[in-house]
């Protein structure tokens, strides 16, 4: 066992976010046969937060994938197999060898351990058939070899033609393997009968076969437990109807494309239904919600239903920090930097931070206080084909304008190729949405879990406004400011949203206040 272990390397999906329990993979960078070394990539997973790639932890041959593209994995189950020792033979001959040793032996043939291949010494595979013989005569069921029968074994002759037919059948249709046991358990009664003492309980054993035990070394039944596979499910294909390890991957694969199989059946009709509806008079379209999306919308509401929400608005003439966007573009300090009206709504989100430190804050429901944060870890709310996702920029409130703009076109750049990590996201305390970009005038945003505010940034527009006692086309938005009523009360919810008007309407005041 322990060479059998060394040479095949299993790799288990990580929790690569905060406590997550799951990940769809995305992508596959190698097939099986492929050479991967220590630190390679291998595939890219989605987790509820963003997109990862996983690299192999060791050197070697790819043995098996285990699941496919698109299949949501359970963190914790082995999705690639590696062969370490590609030079050392078929990877069958070591299961090969152990199948002398699954002859059903009496309790006291301990000189049989020995002919455990690959597997060594198995005290336990000895100890369990004691207690199936006391069950099996608490049942009436004579002579420890009584059990064989009630699980629907035969003769050796007679299973290895059954499995024949079974992988035959499996082979061509991998979708029908866990209905496959019940076909070697019809036969099995006939030669059954061979133990006089038992014919009784072998009749009545065809309405009881769930509870039999199917016939696997402890090696297997480890494996198939750490998988989540039954093992009344599995189709035996060793001698004497034994389970053996390959059966179990097999059965493994059959269970992911099964539930593989309905995804791709949902996604397809989507495709059709928008392309031609009147074609196949598809009049509903069922989108699976995961990943971003799934985690995005438990969020919101948990936030909603946890957090009391108020909204204001403020419009406010931008005309001054338009002229400021473009005098900055021209600097050279700004050489080869992003500048754009969402950098300046940035700055003057933490210049008004710093005047009203309070809207700072976080809710800690457990121990019923309010706890304020020195720091702003400024959340900028980005589209991505995988849905919306609020990264953030660290310790934002010590960033220069030059350090600011570097960091947030890094921000966005990451989120649009699908690359942000689960670290970049964590530990936001306000944030900005800027709907705006869409031709948005304002909304009403639903805060960030755990965070204070969000302030959603308008389109800039030339409207009729009076300046300066006239009627002039000015540069004008609307910010909406969202805030935790718990911490923010109106009067500070007010002069917060007040004082970053204030600065976009004179943005001098980003010297002044600063």
């Amino acid at each position: 066992m322990t060479a059998n272990t060394q040479r095949f390397r299993e790799f288990k999906m990580p929790d690569v976010g905060e406590g997550l329990t799951e990940a769809e993979i995305l992508k596959w960078y190698v097939n099986v046969g492929d050479t991967v070394a220590d630190g390679q990539v291998v595939c890219e997973v989605e987790t509820a937060k963003a997109a990862v790639e996983l690299p192999i932890p060791f050197d070697g041959v790819v043995h098996e994938l285990r699941f496919g593209e698109g299949t949501t994995v359970d963190v914790g189950q082995v999705i690639i197999s590696v062969d370490t020792q590609p030079g050392a033979g078929p990877a069958e001959e070591a299961p090969a060898a152990a199948p002398a040793a699954t002859e059903e032996p009496e309790p006291e043939q301990q000189g049989r351990q020995a002919v455990l291949v690959g597997y060594g010494a198995a005290p336990s595979s000895t100890k369990r058939r004691p207690r199936k013989a006391s069950v099996a005569a608490a049942t009436g069921t004579a002579g420890p070899h009584a059990g064989v029968p009630a699980e629907g074994t035969g003769p050796a002759a007679t299973g290895a033609t059954v499995a024949a037919a079974i992988q035959a059948e499996l082979n061509g249709h991998a979708g029908t393997a866990p209905v496959a046991p019940v076909a070697p358990a019809a036969p099995a009664p006939a030669p059954a009968p061979a133990p006089v003492p038992a014919p009784a309980p072998v009749a009545g054993s065809a309405a009881a076969p769930v509870g039999a035990r199917p016939l696997a070394k402890p090696p297997v039944r480890k494996l198939a437990k750490d998988l989540g596979i039954d093992l009344t499910t599995v189709v035996p294909t060793g001698p004497g109807g034994v389970v053996t390890r390959e059966d179990v991957h097999a059965a493994t694969q059959a269970a992911a494309q099964a539930a593989a199989q309905p995804a791709a059946e949902v996604v397809a009709p989507a495709a059709v239904a928008v392309a031609a509806p009147v074609a196949n008079g598809a009049r509903e379209t069922r989108i699976p919600v995961k990943g971003v999306r799934k985690v995005t919308a438990q969020a919101m509401v948990a936030s909603a239903f946890t957090a009391p929400h108020v909204t204001e608005f403020i419009t406010v003439d931008v005309t001054r920090t338009m002229k400021l966007v473009q005098k900055l573009k021209a600097d050279p300090d700004m050489a080869g930097l992003r500048v754009n009206p969402l950098l300046l709504v940035a700055k003057a989100l933490l210049v008004a931070v710093k005047r009203n430190p309070d809207v700072n804050a976080a809710w800690d429901e457990e121990n019923q206080e309010i706890v304020l944060k020195h720091y702003v870890n400024l959340g900028i709310a980005a589209a991505t084909p995988r849905g919306l996702i609020v990264p953030n920029i660290k310790d934002a409130q010590d960033k220069a304008l030059p350090e600011l703009s570097r960091s947030l076109s890094d921000l966005v750049a990451t989120a649009r190729e699908g690359k942000t990590s689960p670290a970049d996201m964590a530990g936001g305390t306000l944030t900005i949405t800027n709907v705006g970009v869409f031709g948005v005038d304002t909304g009403t945003p639903i805060l960030n879990p755990g965070e204070s505010a969000i302030l959603a940034f308008g389109a800039i527009k030339l409207q009729p406004w009076v300046h300066k006692g006239k009627v002039k086309p000015r540069h004008v938005t609307t910010l909406a400011l969202s805030f935790d009523h718990r911490l923010i009360d109106g009067e500070l919810g007010s002069r917060f949203l007040a004082d970053v008007a204030a600065v976009l309407e004179d943005p001098k005041r980003l010297i002044t206040w600063a």
